[in-house]
């Protein structure tokens, strides 16, 4: 049996399963022998237990922080707020993975049927909420702050051919698919907020979008950031806060700029990138990083709890995995986490996609609303 025709049948078993976009194409974890939920009193022991390394390529978690348990961690309170009641966070101890191409071939024969999606926000709304966040900018309260929109639907879906097109028309380094018995989350994230190895750790920093057209392209992308005194205030805002976070757990001197203020393109924009680097101090534990690095900068704004604690009071939704985090932790320490952004969280047959967008004092509310768009396009357009 060839290796796509393994992933139909792992999909057509109905086993849990997780697609995860390496560097050659996507790793398949799957037969899962235990399943943590997470919660409030749990994460402590769930992030510092010791387990035996085997050296094998299952030795490790995988699954989702939320928004809201990362919030909980580094002791930022959310007051009450509507909720689906979905979980936490779950992980996952695989005990198998196989390696696919980033070919996935698989079509359901059943046609979508058209949703209607209503945003939690119009153009009104969110014109006030900037308003009043513009207000705390000049006041000097927080620089910059991601005002979140949702979009929401009533479907039943394919998880899995739903990722399988996102991967041929939007593919993304941190892309990934979750498919349990009673929910699925399908994302095609940019963004990698921790690569950890040995004592070496990154970060990738995403600040800065522009929608793509027929003549722009990577060149002149960059030209256009570079000249734009918005994107580039709230790039380099962005870059100093997660040099910041990542100075927590890092020895003295050790964080630097790898790469500084490239440009990476994706199906419908074009994102402002830099890569920062540095070498952790001894004794550090894998809750100091994710306390330190969580919940990522760039999709928060700065300075971090303040604009957090501003955030929290303002929105009245769960964001649920919107701008937690996705990734594994090996039994050796070494791991990777995205920022869970670009997203499809389906839960009790409801689909439901977040995005947010930067607004700093240069900021216009028509245009951060209308970007809000953009990243949610390629992702409605699955529906059609």
């Amino acid at each position: 049996m060839n290796k796509q025709n393994q992933l139909a049948e792992v999909h057509n078993s109905g086993k849990p399963y997780i697609l995860y976009k390496s560097k050659k194409g996507f790793d398949l974890f799957t037969n899962f022998s235990k399943k943590i939920i997470l919660n409030n009193n749990n994460i402590g022991n769930f992030l510092n237990k010791k387990n035996k390394n085997n050296s094998k390529n299952i030795d490790l978690y995988i699954g989702f922080f939320g928004y809201e348990i990362l919030n909980n961690l580094i002791n930022v309170k959310i007051p009450k707020q509507k909720s689906i009641k979905f979980p936490k966070g779950i992980f996952y101890k695989p005990e198998k993975k196989i390696s696919l191409s980033n070919n996935l071939k698989y079509q359901n024969k059943d046609k979508n049927k058209k949703n209607n999606f209503r945003i939690n926000i119009n153009k009104n709304s969110y014109t006030k909420i900037f308003n009043k966040f513009k207000k705390k900018i000049k006041s000097g309260e927080t620089y910059q702050i991601k005002i979140c929109t949702k979009y929401k639907t009533k479907s039943k879906i394919d998880p899995l051919n739903f990722f399988s097109k996102l991967s041929k028309t939007n593919l993304a380094p941190e892309a990934f698919m979750i498919r349990d018995k009673n929910y699925s989350i399908i994302s095609c994230s940019p963004e990698n907020l921790i690569s950890k190895k040995g004592n070496n750790i990154f970060t990738k920093p995403i600040a800065g979008t522009v929608k793509k057209t027929k003549s722009l392209n990577k060149i002149k992308a960059l030209k256009y950031f570079r000249k734009n005194i918005k994107e580039t205030k709230e790039h380099n805002m962005i870059v100093d806060m997660e040099r910041n976070d990542l100075s927590r757990i890092c020895k003295p001197g050790s964080v630097k700029l790898s790469k500084q203020k490239t440009v990476e393109e994706y199906k419908d924009l074009f994102h402002y990138v830099s890569l920062i680097k540095g070498k952790l101090k001894k004794n550090i534990k894998n809750e100091d990083i994710i306390k330190a690095m969580m919940p990522g900068g760039s999709v928060i704004g700065c300075p971090k709890i303040n604009t957090l604690n501003l955030l929290n009071k303002q929105e009245k939704e769960n964001r649920n995995i919107y701008t937690g985090s996705f990734g594994y932790i090996k039994f050796n320490g070494d791991m990777r986490f995205n920022i869970i952004i670009r997203s499809i969280l389906n839960f009790k047959n409801i689909s439901e996609i977040s995005v947010a967008s930067g607004v700093v004092v240069d900021s216009n509310a028509q245009h951060e609303f209308n970007e809000n768009y953009i990243k949610a396009k390629a992702l409605i357009d699955l529906f059609k």
